[in-house]
């Protein structure tokens, strides 16, 4: 495990923007105005070769601990158990303010190491601030500017003797482009729409309050990923889990607040990423057309997809309801049939095991690779059993099929007249390898290719 180092200042200081300077990506949402950032993100860092996990933070605020500013303070004290070393950020061009001075009164009765960082240096606008600084008895402040790259080799000076004798040699293993990696941690994302119990799920397979939760709708912006290990009861062994929570996805039409348009945008981002997505349905709602619009996004990004309907405790006429569900998603989803569901409690528990039992399978079936001499057989009973039409009274010939790839699982038929193959008979070969080889309700891709010698004899 590389050491960690957590953001920590109070709001609109520059926090985010620091994080995103750091780990070289604009992982984490910036903007204006204060309070951004609600959940703790964590990204890998390699500045100048020293490498470090990085934790961005709420701005700390001094609120009711039963608020949501209060509630955001605990999540950014919780980030400081375990840390190597923290960089209290202040902005040198507003000076110090009653609230940094509390956060520094704070921090000095910690044990963890502080790295004072005035940020905002850039010219000469920030060197007021950068001296009063140092009233703070946290040592040397660095001035750098996050938005700008200025100070980064500062920066370094003062992480090294902290960090460099953390640092431990990871092995690095190299792959060809044809050669499938092996399988790490599942990267599973949880979607669905504002206050389906995203964010209070991902706290119950953890068994703590990682994510900030509450009854405020749209509480989660950023994606938030956190590592994990599962205990599979099925295998008895753990198993590697990346979680990432995602924002609430309300219909386009009704979101028009700036924050929430980039929170929904870095959500959708997140499902790109994943392996295997989670639709989390609201029991006491039940399925709505912007569920199965989610739904369709995800399938059309090619990742595997589960269906969760999340608080199954309070659910009504429970039979019902699933075989409700289950019918308008394959009425609504036609394309892939049968996703796997699975009925959960995120606030007792019930059911995850089986959601991330589900998980793992619908990931081995969406890395499947069928081998060539099989394949070519199933290609060649599907033809027999219905060839392929002859339009204008020539035929299509189809000569027979490849996997390309994996993740999703992806095919190549070669043959000629291609352009002529009419969608049904693409469906049809596409249902047959659902059925025949296994490939369940995941996305598969059936790409067509003709000869590239136009001579090529039909």
């Amino acid at each position: 495990m590389l050491p960690q180092v957590v953001i920590i200042g109070r709001p609109n200081v520059g926090k985010s923007t620091l994080f995103n300077r750091l780990v070289g990506k604009k992982l984490a949402l910036v903007d204006d105005q204060p309070g951004v950032t609600r959940d703790r993100r964590i990204g890998d860092v390699d500045l100048l070769g020293l490498r470090f996990k990085i934790v961005d933070t709420a701005g700390w605020e001094d609120e009711d601990a039963e608020t949501l500013p209060g509630r955001m303070r605990a999540q950014t004290e919780a980030a400081l158990v375990g840390a190597a070393a923290a960089m209290f950020v202040i902005d040198s061009r507003a000076g110090l303010t009653p609230l940094d001075e509390e956060i520094g009164r704070w921090l000095q009765r910690s044990s963890v190491p502080v790295i004072l960082i005035a940020n905002k240096a850039e010219g000469k606008a920030g060197d007021s601030g950068i001296f009063e600084a140092y009233s703070l008895g946290l040592g040397e402040p660095v001035g750098l500017s996050a938005e700008h790259g200025e100070g980064m080799a500062d920066l370094f000076d003062a992480l090294l003797p902290i960090i460099e004798p953390l640092q431990v040699e990871e092995e690095v293993v190299e792959y060809g482009e044809d050669e499938d990696r092996p399988l790490g941690p599942i990267q599973l994302a949880i979607v669905g729409r504002p206050n389906a119990g995203k964010s209070t799920l991902i706290n119950q397979l953890l068994q703590e309050n990682r994510l900030l939760t509450g009854p405020e709708a749209g509480i989660t912006r950023d994606s938030i990923a956190v590592d994990w290990v599962w205990h599979d009861p099925k295998l008895g062994e753990d198993r590697p889990v990346r979680l990432i929570d995602t924002a609430g996805m309300r219909k386009r039409a009704k979101v028009t607040d700036k924050l929430e348009k980039l929170a929904v945008a870095d959500a959708r981002h997140a499902v790109d990423f994943a392996e295997v997505v989670v639709l989390l349905l609201d029991a006491t709602k039940g399925l709505e057309h912007q569920d199965l619009k989610i739904a369709a996004h995800v399938i059309e990004e090619g990742r595997a997809l589960i269906v969760a309907i999340n608080k199954w405790d309070v659910a009504e006429d429970p039979s019902g309801l699933f075989n409700g569900i289950r019918h308008a998603l394959d009425e609504g989803l036609a394309q892939v049939k049968g996703v796997p569901m699975v009925a959960v409690s995120a606030r007792t528990g019930k059911g995850l095991d089986a959601l991330l039992s589900a998980a793992f399978e619908t990931r081995d079936i969406w890395n499947k690779r069928v081998a060539t001499a099989a394949l070519n057989r199933w290609f060649d009973d599907a033809l027999s059993a219905n060839p392929p039409p002859a339009p204008g009274g020539k035929r299509i010939k189809l000569r027979y099929i490849t996997q390309a790839g994996v993740r999703p699982p992806r095919f190549v038929i070669f043959g000629t007249r291609l352009d002529d193959l009419p969608e049904s008979y693409r469906r049809y070969l596409v249902n047959g390898m659902r059925r025949d080889l296994g490939f369940g309700a995941v996305p598969v891709r059936l790409m067509l290719r003709s000869p590239k010698n136009p001579f090529a004899k039909d």
